[in-house]
């Protein structure tokens, strides 16, 4: 989703942590052939039809957009420029919806680009097309960052005086409020322009080659040369020395290219470091957290509650599981392993979507309806095939169009939580498409919102249903390690993003110095079940929110724990309403914080309690299961 502090305005995919198949990296070429379109079970998958956005990458509608977009941002700069100060409230108003208008026809275009990328990113033709609109947008758009500077130049009471007698402005409130956070870190025009234009060769520009450097890779296993994406899928297979294999094609394929991934993440936190200097944030992570619109304290503590909670969460769990496998110790390729018993047996596609929309259905009707939009229109691609970006993720394009879901579907249980995870993220887009372009965007701490709750809402209506205590054990694990997946590895992110930018301030990091500081915050997080090979320190770098998105990761543990305590509320019955506050909610998209969401289910975020609760829900999903095994 679009937040108002990047310089490009593009709608980003919510990108999601699906255990080693990490969201976004793009799988390889394959040598052999290896994914044909369908799951094990044979059963079609849908793929999407973007002819919604476009027709094809050459549609005149495409060019005529940009060239009017282009003509409509010179004239804005023309009539507007340096003119703010004096303009009534009314005629901001109207200048802030004239400028919303070109924003949402250069973030169709760039939604376009990408989900062409997205679903072939080995193909040269995709690359260079999604490249070249994000130079076209980056020159348009760039006549339009005069706007929100200027905007942030108005003096508070002037501004506030033009709110109290403009009913048409007072609508653009939230939008105001969340631009004004990153007043003290504005810089001067003529360097806001520089840096505006030099994105698409600069970050962009190292964005790019990780994406198309892992397009182009294959994964040596067992004798196949295998997708990264279907590498990485192994992981969870149930024989161990398949697992050992993939593990070790893995380590091999990217130990092999690691001094390349080391220079992109040296020069992207240099980068950063500088910018952040200019900008005067005072740590690596407050520009994010500022683009959240979370304070860095609420960060802490998340991050400090969940550390704490390691030893009864992912230690004490993986220890029962290292039992449960028969073994004295784990390595790191039997994080993922399926329980002895676990049901294997493949789901169909069919069923994977009934299973959901009748999970959203019976707690709400209006989300189960948003829901099947997806699957009676062509709005999800879930084929398995070379090229196309491995993990999930759902991108909101633009209000005027709907979103779109990527997904690998391998017919697991697992993918069904995935599907339940992702359309949660489609209902939520869907919804607060409602507000606008500018203000449907929520941070990335709330966006996680729908999703998880739609997970929650599958996962209890299935294991509900279950009544072999066996397989109930073994969905229960399943949970528990989605959720770990989500928390505590996430946390785990989090720091070794930040003890890495804060160690680059000192100079370059050797490859082996960042696998160093990788095996630490694993050995930390995961606890000693684990005893990791020497091959696991290149595992960072396959993970591509430090490449594209650095310290987006907590927002999946702000989001699982936020909803462990709204899931709470709804069981215990306490909330009246609760759907409908629910659905509110879901269609404030960005025009209220946090606290002022949570309020109507009584919670708070800056409660210490608050994270604790959420954390709870974990541990007491683990009570259960050591209880089922004494």
């Amino acid at each position: 989703m679009q937040c108002v502090s990047r310089s490009i305005p593009i709608p980003h995919p919510i990108w999601s942590p699906a255990g080693d198949a990490a969201p976004g990296t793009f799988p390889s070429a394959p040598r052999a052939p290896l994914d044909h379109g369908a799951p094990p079970d044979g059963s079609a998958l849908p793929s999407w039809d973007l002819s919604d956005l476009y027709r094809a990458p050459d549609d005149p509608a495409l060019a005529a957009d940009l060239d009017r977009a282009e003509a409509e941002a010179k004239a804005f700069a023309e009539r507007y420029g340096g003119q703010l100060g004096g303009l009534s409230g009314d005629a901001l108003a109207a200048a802030i919806a004239e400028y919303e208008r070109v924003e949402e026809a250069l973030g169709r275009a760039m939604s376009y680009a990408q989900l062409i990328f997205a679903g072939d990113a080995q193909d040269a033709a995709n690359g260079r097309f999604y490249q070249t609109v994000q130079e076209r947008v980056t020159a348009i758009s760039s006549h339009l960052v005069f706007f929100a500077l200027e905007l942030n130049r108005l003096d508070d009471k002037a501004l506030e005086a033009k709110l109290a007698t403009s009913p048409a402005l007072a609508r653009w409130r939230p939008w105001l409020r969340d631009l004004r956070v990153f007043r003290p870190h504005q810089l001067s025009d003529e360097l806001e322009r520089l840096l505006h234009e030099k994105e698409v060769t600069g970050r962009a520009a190292w964005n790019r080659l990780f994406d198309e450097t892992i397009a182009g890779m294959t994964v040596p296993v067992s004798g196949e040369d295998l997708t990264v994406s279907a590498a990485l899928n192994r992981l969870s297979d149930r024989d161990r020395s398949v697992r050992a294999a993939a593990a070790q094609g893995v380590s091999e394929a990217f130990g092999s290219r690691i001094r390349l991934f080391s220079l992109i993440t040296n020069v992207l936190a240099k980068d950063k470091e500088i910018l952040d200097g200019w900008r005067r944030y005072p740590r690596p992570a407050s520009s994010r957290n500022r683009a959240n619109m979370v304070e860095d304290e609420v960060v802490d503590a998340l991050v400090t509650a969940v550390r704490e909670s390691y030893p009864r969460l992912s230690h004490r769990y993986y220890g029962m599981k290292a039992g449960w496998l028969g073994l004295e110790k784990l390595q790191h390729w039997d994080r993922n392993a399926p329980l002895p018993e676990e049901d294997d047996r493949p789901i169909a596609w069919p069923d994977a979507v009934k299973r959901v929309l009748d999970s959203y259905g019976a707690f709400s009707p209006t989300l189960a309806e948003i829901g099947g939009r997806f699957f009676r229109r062509p709005w999800v691609d879930a084929a398995l095939r070379p090229g196309k970006a491995s993990g999930a993720f759902a991108h909101p394009t633009v209000p005027s169009a709907h979103p779109y879901l990527l997904l690998n579907y391998h017919g697991k249980a697992r993918d069904v939580m995935t599907l339940a995870h992702e359309l949660g993220h489609g209902v939520h887009q869907v919804l607060a498409a409602e507000q606008g372009y500018l203000l449907s965007s929520t941070p990335l701490t709330l966006a996680e919102t729908a999703s998880v709750f739609g997970e929650m809402l599958t996962f209890r209506a299935v294991l509900d249903a279950e009544t072999d205590p066996r397989r109930r054990r073994a969905m229960l694990a399943g949970k528990v390690e989605d959720m770990l997946n989500t928390v505590v590895r996430q946390i785990a992110f989090y720091r070794f993003e930040t003890l890495l930018h804060e160690e680059r301030r000192r100079g370059e990091l050797a490859a082996e110095r960042i696998g160093e500081i990788w095996m630490e915050v694993q050995t930390e997080s995961l606890g000693p079940a684990f005893e990791f090979t020497p091959d696991y320190r290149n595992y960072w770098a396959y993970i591509p929110h430090f490449v594209h998105s650095p310290f987006y990761v907590y927002a999946y543990a702000f989001g699982d724990c936020l909803v462990n305590a709204l899931y709470g509320v709804y069981r215990d019955g306490a909330v009246p309403d609760f759907e409908q506050k629910y659905l509110a909610l879901l269609r404030a998209g960005g025009t209220l914080r946090h606290k002022d969401l949570l309020a109507p289910f009584g919670l708070d975020a800056s409660d210490p309690g608050f994270w604790r609760r959420g954390l709870d829900v974990i541990s007491g999903f683990i009570d259960e299961l050591e209880a089922s095994s004494a």
